[in-house]
């Protein structure tokens, strides 16, 4: 399970440290792609083909699905992490994430997601305030 928040930097290359606590959990070879709010999503192999299975049931006649999986699957790529813990993220990835340099990386249980500092701090600050009454509405169960 991937937990936490961490700030880190994307070098000149396009290359970030992964965090130490994710690096076990991500394995040898993992998928970056683009996510949801404009963040990126990192998801380990076993993850990746379990939620690929989904996507792959959904019916290509309906114009929704095709566009779904267009969009997650074209951004998708392979990665594995260099001797120092980085990964290199393509161009494409980043300029749809607005990353440039400082990026926030969080655990979000079975993904890991890789903000723009700005966005998530934008992200966090409109989700704060409603935090309590999302909570009310999507969970069933005693904190």
């Amino acid at each position: 399970m991937f937990m936490g928040e961490h700030h880190h930097n994307v070098d000149d290359k396009g290359r970030m440290i992964v965090p130490s606590r994710f690096r076990e959990g991500l394995g040898a070879t993992f998928v970056i792609t683009r996510g949801m709010d404009e963040c990126l999503f990192i998801y380990p192999m076993d993850e990746w083909e379990r939620l690929e299975s989904q996507l792959k049931s959904l019916p290509f006649t309906k114009k929704d699905a095709r566009a779904f999986t267009r969009f997650f699957f074209s951004g998708a790529t392979e990665c594995e992490l260099d001797k120092q813990g980085r990964i290199s993220i393509p161009s494409t990835l980043r300029h749809y994430a607005g990353i440039k340099k400082e990026c926030v990386v969080i655990g979000v249980s079975t993904r890991v997601e890789i903000w723009s500092k700005e966005q998530w701090e934008t992200y966090f600050e409109e989700s704060q305030e409603s935090f309590s009454e999302i909570a009310e509405n999507i969970v069933d169960f005693d904190f």
